[in-house]
């Protein structure tokens, strides 16, 4: 995976441990910006369902 020389052990674990860092946050903003997107498609979709019953009522 990784082509690294590490001193010791400990610099290896902490190597892995910044990597796997990266990777969980990398993964949260993606969720994340996923989340976003849903919301904003809810909300517009709640505002036409609620214009289109006042259009309903109206008439």
């Amino acid at each position: 995976m990784f082509n690294c020389y590490f001193k010791s052990s400990k610099e290896k674990k902490s190597f892995y441990q910044n990597k796997k860092l990266e990777m969980l946050n990398y993964i949260k903003d993606s969720l994340e910006r996923k989340i976003a997107s849903v919301t904003a498609s809810i909300e517009v979709l709640e505002s036409q369902i609620s214009r289109d019953k006042a259009v309903e009522v109206t008439k």
